[in-house]
């Protein structure tokens, strides 16, 4: 039987979850609310863009620093990438400890001939990608909020937020398509998020328009002490660049706190230029030229040259508000392609962003906020495949049968997959765990996938689908989740466009695993016929958009779907030896405007 008994039903389950929130749609915005990105003009413009690389370049000549500066639009259209004569043409990954495996090994130079502007790339799209009108997230951000430690350096503190997104809109997606096949919509970065200090977004008139990335060290890293202030030149050449693009200081992330936390957006604001007195771009032939990265901006035949970028909301964008009727009134938008129309539409599952899935990983519906970030779309469809994947009782088998993560292609030893199956029935004593239909929210993955169990406590092992934390992990080095990918990751960094058309060889989980909370199987009786997968304003809300939506979706609907029976829910797992049970959601006590209603997601 299908996911859902006809086309008009996955309307209703759809619409039911985005009413229930998940959007980004930030109340102290200066007035924007999510509808200033539909003003005209809001998108960078040719000479926007040479504004902001001759002000990076006259801040790194101050610096005495030569730097490779890209610059990006919201849905990660590549619109420049300028390199000063003398830029390091390459970069090395540092962890900043003394671990082994996964990127730590990565040197550019052994599968790029000029790595630095993949890097530049993948830290402006990071800028852009994590911003909205409601909230402007740099790189920095970034990398505060995906280590093993919230915040980072405080022992025994569950891992970041959102750890684990560093592997998401990979140029293996199917939902972010490289500009070199043609495509509309958000763009795939080299090398997933960066937590490299450097990259941040652009804003025009309360929007997010875009971002800037520079690198200018070769070294691509991130920031384990939170506690000092840094003097980077990555991030202060940043600062001058986005000058006249700067994010509202009222929605900087050091203005917003996350469990009492507050956020980091830049260490230091202290530049050695002042912009206004930057040359016109048109000066800088003899400083530097605009260099081809094939795949992401230029080609092989032709010598770039400085583009404009798209406004977002309109078809161009590859976002526009949904033509169904059946969102009419949630302000809702969705994927569209190069004539306007919708990209996964809702339809029957084949056998059975807030995203909806079937057990073969095929998207029957995709749905979203106007300003909800665009990282969460890749995200969103991350979730709930891998919720999907992981509860069907084919998971065992489908990992076995992957070639080894390929690990000597960057100098390092290559990994079975397979190891990971053991590990996990060695760890909850169970020798048919992943093939005997529990049911795996993405919380509960997330609680297997932490180099700690329980999450953030020094003193115990890795959960089975990490990396030992003292020898092997650090954000660029998790465990499954990269290993996962690292093939197809590897390959487009060597061979370049045609990319990869899955990350991890596996169709129901295409472009790769996620491993923090936002997503829920769905279940008629006893039988798995997809799941939800949904990326907004913060974990929690993500899970009780998930989890509440599809209760209530299936109170309305009366078709027989429903969450995963509760004796079956993989939070019924104590790992043995550890007294802790695995979660299966967590939702927000408090969560409604306006409403006193408390944990509503009780008893369900």
């Amino acid at each position: 039987m299908s996911l859902l008994a006809r086309g008009g039903s996955v309307l209703a389950l759809i619409a039911v979850l985005a009413g229930c929130g998940g959007g980004g749609n930030g109340s102290g915005s200066g007035g924007c609310g999510g509808q200033c990105q539909s003003a005209s003009p809001n998108a960078l413009t040719v000479a926007d863009v040479q504004q902001v690389i001759a002000q990076a370049v006259f801040e790194s000549q101050a610096r005495n620093a030569k730097a490779t500066i890209a610059v990006v639009d919201r849905v990660g259209n590549v619109l420049a990438v300028f390199q000063m004569n003398g830029a390091p043409p390459d970069f090395v990954v540092d962890p900043q400890r003394p671990v082994t495996g996964g990127l730590n090994y990565f040197n550019s130079k052994r599968v790029s001939p000029n790595g630095a502007p993949l890097a530049a790339i993948a830290m402006a799209i990071t800028g852009a990608y994590l911003s909205s009108e409601g909230n402007a997230f740099s790189t920095r951000t970034a990398s505060q909020i995906v280590q093993q430690n919230f915040n980072p350096g405080e022992n025994n503190q569950p891992g970041g937020p959102l750890f684990g997104v560093q592997f998401s809109s990979l140029s293996c997606s199917d939902i972010n398509q490289p500009a070199s096949a043609g495509t509309i919509g958000p763009k795939p970065t080299p090398l997933g998020l960066s937590a490299n200090p450097g990259g941040l977004p652009l804003y025009k008139n309360g929007t997010v328009v875009g971002g800037v990335g520079v690198i200018s060290n070769g070294e691509y890293t991130l920031d384990l002490d939170i506690e000092n202030v840094d003097q980077d030149p990555n991030e202060l050449i940043a600062v001058a660049a986005s000058t006249g693009f700067t994010a509202p200081s009222d929605r900087q992330a050091n203005q917003i706190t996350v469990d009492g936390r507050s956020l980091r957006y830049v260490d230091s604001t202290s530049i050695a230029s002042n912009p206004a007195n930057a040359p016109p771009f048109s000066s800088l032939g003899n400083v530097g030229t605009l260099v081809k990265v094939n795949g992401y901006y230029g080609s092989d035949a032709i010598v770039p040259g400085i583009v404009a970028g798209v406004q977002f909301g309109q078809p161009a964008s590859g976002y526009a508000p949904s033509p169904d009727p059946a969102f009419a009134g949630l302000n809702a938008y969705t994927l569209v392609n190069g004539v306007g129309s919708p990209r996964f539409p809702p339809r029957n599952g084949t056998e059975s962003s807030v995203v909806v899935v079937d057990t073969s990983g095929e998207i029957l519906g995709l749905i979203r906020s106007p300003d909800a970030p665009v990282f969460g779309t890749d995200v969103a469809v991350q979730k709930a495949r891998s919720a999907a994947f992981f509860t069907s009782p084919g998971a065992a088998a489908a990992l076995n049968g992957l070639p080894p993560a390929m690990y000597h292609l960057i100098g390092g030893t290559d990994v079975p997959i397979g190891n990971y199956v053991t590990a996990m029935r060695s760890f909850l004593n169970d020798p048919t765990s992943l093939a005997n239909g529990v049911a795996y929210s993405n919380r509960a993955l997330g609680n297997l996938a932490r180099p700690f169990f329980p999450d953030g406590i020094q003193s115990t092992a890795n959960g089975p689908l990490a990396v030992p934390f003292a020898t092997q992990w650090s954000p660029f080095n998790v465990g499954l989740q990269l290993d996962l990918d690292f093939n197809a990751i590897a390959t487009a960094l060597v061979a370049g466009p045609p990319f990869p058309a899955t990350c991890t060889g596996i169709p129901t989980i295409r472009n790769g695993i996620q491993i923090f909370p936002g997503s829920v199987p769905i279940f008629r009786g006893n039988k798995l016929i997809g799941a939800v997968g949904v990326s907004g304003d913060g974990i929690d809300q993500d899970d009780m958009v998930a989890f509440l939506g599809l209760a209530n979706a299936a109170s309305a609907l009366n078709t027989g779907i429903a969450n995963a029976p509760s004796a079956i829910r993989a939070d019924q797992i104590v790992p043995q030896g550890t007294g802790t049970r695995l979660r299966y959601v967590n939702c927000p006590q408090t969560p409604f405007n306006n409403s006193t209603q408390q944990n509503v997601c009780e008893g369900l």
